[in-house]
């Protein structure tokens, strides 16, 4: 959560409703009232008046175990907006074909910090393997290939990727995360020198990834890939097929 242990600063009014609603977001088998305020810092009857808010308007729901979870009218407003973005109904068509042209998982992300949020997914009609990876979820740029691509828009220097990543170390995820500086700001020179971005491996064991940039209709940078399981396709046959991904582009967003 955004108020962390220990923080003087405490939620009020409108802002503890946000914070309730975007930690209802993190339980999906729900949360009960005492661990939810424990985890947004507030007392349970403040907590208790920010869910009686939610529920009226369909935002938060008390199913019979007493618990809490997000309603219904939540869903229904993420989807339609999902639904109604001029993006959605251009992108994914692209990641329908990919997906059934590859038999593999096909995304749409855009940068949003130091992270890539993905905005669309679609995966293959053959039933393959489905990948964790969730449409609203977050990876941290410098593990996946759609980031280190976005990253290669700006990024050229050891600051600029500083001024993204902060000074912290870099985790590693898998054996293969590249967590050296140096040789991360080579990888994305290298998918702006090449246009395309590649995962070996590196945000999660076993997947692989190409990544396209692509501009939706607003005039909003992201990028398409296709993850494919190692084992299945390697990263050689992946950059062999970006000609086809380049051209299904091409064909769809022009």
């Amino acid at each position: 959560m955004s108020a962390t242990a220990g923080d003087p600063e405490r939620l009020v009014g409108s802002e503890r409703v946000l914070a309730v609603l975007t930690e209802l977001a993190e339980h999906p088998e729900g949360i009960s009232l005492d661990e939810l305020a424990r985890r947004v810092h507030g007392s349970k009857p403040t907590v208790h008046r920010a869910l009686a808010s939610l529920r009226k308007a369909g935002l938060a729901h008390q199913t019979a175990r007493g618990v809490y979870e997000l309603g219904d009218e939540f869903l229904r407003l993420a989807f339609r907006f999902q639904d109604a973005r001029p993006e959605t109904a251009r992108i994914e068509p692209l990641l329908r074909e990919l997906a059934e042209v590859f038999g593999e998982t096909a995304h749409y992300a855009v940068l949003d910090g130091a992270h890539v949020v993905y905005r669309a997914k679609v995966d293959p009609p053959s039933g393959a393997v489905r990948l964790t990876s969730t449409i609203g979820g977050r990876n941290p740029a410098y593990s996946t290939a759609v980031g280190k691509l976005l990253l290669s828009d700006f990024v050229r220097t050891t600051a600029d990727l500083d001024a993204v990543l902060g000074s912290e170390p870099l985790a590693a995820f898998t054996d293969h995360t590249i967590t050296d500086r140096a040789a991360l700001l080579d990888e994305i020179s290298l998918s702006r020198e090449r246009g395309f971005g590649l995962d070996d491996q590196e945000n999660e064991l076993g997947v692989n990834c190409v990544a396209l940039a692509v501009t939706s209709p607003a005039g909003h940078r992201g990028a398409i890939s296709v993850s494919a399981l190692a084992y299945r396709r390697g990263l050689d046959s992946l950059v062999a097929d970006v000609p086809l991904i380049r051209a299904a582009v091409a064909r769809h967003l022009g």
